[in-house]
C-alpha cells in the first residue's frame, strides 16, 4: 500500500464561472501526480451551518420545507449556507431563529462533515443548541416552513421509512448521536464504582 501524497495535487489556477452570495461555480486547473494537468469544475461554497436544537424534554426542533430541486417537502434540522466572512456559529444562530423560531442560550460545536466532496468543497458545521426559547420564525421570502417537534426515536423512524431523506440532516443526526454516546460513556467512566 502506498501513501497518498496531497502535495502532488496542487492548484495551478482558479476561474470563477458563476457567482452569487452563497456559492460560486469554479473551474480549477491542477497538477496530477503523474505530471499532467487536470481540470475540475465544482461548487465553491464557504460552508453551511446545521443546528440540532434539543428542547428540555429531549425532543428535537425540526423544520419541514419545500425543496424546489427535488419537487417535494423535506423534514430537516435548521440549516443555511454561510455567507463569505460570516462565522459558522453566528450563521447557525441566525438560521435557528429564522427557520425554527427559536433562540438558544447554550451552543456546542459537534463537528463537521463534507456533504458532497466530489462536487463541492463545502463543510457543514454541526451545532447543538440547548436551553431553547420560542421567539417566532422569520423565514426568508424563498422559504415556506412548518416547525415540527419529534423525539429522537421518531426522527429515526422517519429515516427508516424514507420520509426523512435529507442527507445533511441524516449526517448531522449521526454526528449528534455519536457525541451523545461519547458523553454518556465519559459520564459512566467517571461514576464511582
Amino acid at each position: 500500500m502506498t501513501a497518498l501524497s496531497p502535495e502532488k495535487w496542487q492548484q495551478i489556477s482558479k476561474e470563477p464561472l458563476l457567482q452569487n452570495p452563497y456559492y460560486r461555480i469554479s473551474k480549477d486547473q491542477y497538477s496530477l501526480p503523474g505530471g499532467g494537468v487536470g481540470e475540475y469544475m465544482y461548487v465553491d461554497i464557504p460552508g453551511s451551518s446545521m443546528v440540532v436544537p434539543v428542547r428540555d424534554d429531549g425532543s428535537l426542533v425540526m423544520v419541514r420545507q419545500y425543496r424546489y430541486l427535488m419537487q417535494r417537502t423535506s423534514l430537516e434540522f435548521p440549516c443555511g449556507g454561510v455567507v463569505e466572512g460570516v462565522d459558522p456559529l453566528e450563521n447557525a444562530q441566525r438560521e435557528l431563529k429564522e427557520e425554527a423560531g427559536h433562540a438558544a442560550r447554550d451552543w456546542h460545536e459537534l463537528g463537521r462533515f463534507a456533504p458532497y466532496n466530489g462536487v463541492s468543497n463545502e463543510y457543514c458545521y454541526v451545532f447543538l443548541a440547548t436551553n431553547l426559547t420560542a421567539i417566532g420564525a422569520e423565514p426568508e421570502e424563498t422559504e415556506e416552513i412548518e416547525i415540527v417537534y419529534l423525539r429522537p426515536d421518531e426522527v429515526r423512524a422517519q429515516i427508516d421509512t424514507g420520509d426523512l431523506w435529507d442527507g445533511m440532516t441524516i449526517a448531522s443526526l449521526s454526528v449528534y448521536e455519536s457525541w451523545l454516546r461519547q458523553r454518556n460513556e465519559h459520564e459512566n467512566e467517571s461514576q464511582p464504582q
